[in-house]
Order: structure tokens, then sequence, then C-alpha cells
């Protein structure tokens, strides 16, 4: 499994991608073997507030639905529509296949999230 260093992770298994005050969320590597083949992805609007440690929406999958917890409070301002049509892209690389991309409201969250090495130890 793979966990990109420039990454943040949460321990609900979603990951950051932070760019000055914007930043791309998805689900971890080790989330997405964990749930299987990813059959739908249910996103949020553009517009909505998401709020850190709360569902920002749903990852169906051949073995469950699962609750995607947001790592990071904010406002989206764009979802990856290429989601709609190939959800398993998640499957198939779980760092590109970010689900939201959000205006990060409090910067300071980022101090709730682990680096790389942090979320491969807490795996084992």
């Amino acid at each position: 499994m793979d966990f990109p260093k420039e990454l943040k992770y949460s321990k609900e298994h979603t990951w950051a991608k932070i760019e000055g005050d914007t930043a791309l969320i998805g689900i971890s590597d080790f989330a997405q073997d964990q749930l299987g083949e990813i059959l739908f992805v249910e996103m949020p609007d553009v517009g909505d507030e998401i709020t850190q440690g709360v569902s920002l929406g749903v990852v169906e999958s051949s073995k469950k639905a699962s609750d995607v917890i947001s790592p990071l409070s904010g406002e989206v301002l764009e979802i990856n529509e290429k989601l709609d049509d190939e959800p398993e892209y998640i499957n198939e690389n779980a760092y590109d296949a970010w689900i939201v991309k959000i205006k990060v409201k409090d910067s300071g969250e980022v101090k709730n999230l682990v680096d790389a090495s942090e979320y491969e130890a807490g795996l084992k």
C-alpha cells in the first residue's frame, strides 16, 4: 500500500492534500482496499459547508457503504465529477481520485491530522 508523504491523514482513513487555503480530500489506499470494488460515490454539492470529523459523503462498494469522514472543515469548491462515471477510479489510484476540493475554513485543524509514517504505523 502507498501513503504519499505530502498528504495528511485522519484516523478515519481520509487524506488531505493542502495547497495554500485549499485542500483536496479523498480516501486512503488502505480504505479503498478494505472496501473492495467501489460502485458509487455520493458527494456533497459545490457550495456546501463540510465539517472536520463529520461525513461529507458516502462510498458504496461491493462489500458495504461507508461514510467519508472529512479530515478538514471548509466550503466545497469542486467535486470530482469523474467519480460519477468511474467510481472504481478510487480503487485504481486512491490519491489521484480525490472526492472534493475545499476552501479550508480553519488551518489550525491540520494539527488533528497525522503524517504518512504515523498513519501507516497506526494501521499495524
